[in-house]
């Protein structure tokens, strides 16, 4: 009886099994890149939030202190055109 070479008979078998490896790594990188998206929104928003947020009310306390909390600190610095608070 003639020996048959191993590779040649599990390299039919292969291919299927190659198949399902390659969809199963497919699957699970998809996933990791869907955790990794997650983790980023999860520390990176809230980080982004609090620094702008910072910024924003840094940057008000200091018109309020130069301006005051009157119509120029809505309006801007320049002088009002409304004919009514002119007088």
């Amino acid at each position: 009886m003639p020996r048959s070479d191993p590779s040649v008979d599990t390299a039919s078998y292969d291919t299927g099994d190659d198949d399902d490896e390659y969809r199963l790594a497919q699957q699970e990188w998809q996933e990791s890149v869907e955790e990794l998206q997650q983790l980023a929104l999860v520390l990176v928003l809230p980080w982004l939030g609090k620094f702008l947020g910072r910024k924003t009310s840094h940057w008000l306390y200091a018109r309020y202190l130069r301006l005051g909390l009157g119509m120029s600190f809505f309006l801007g610095d320049r002088q009002l055109a409304l004919p009514l608070f002119s007088r």
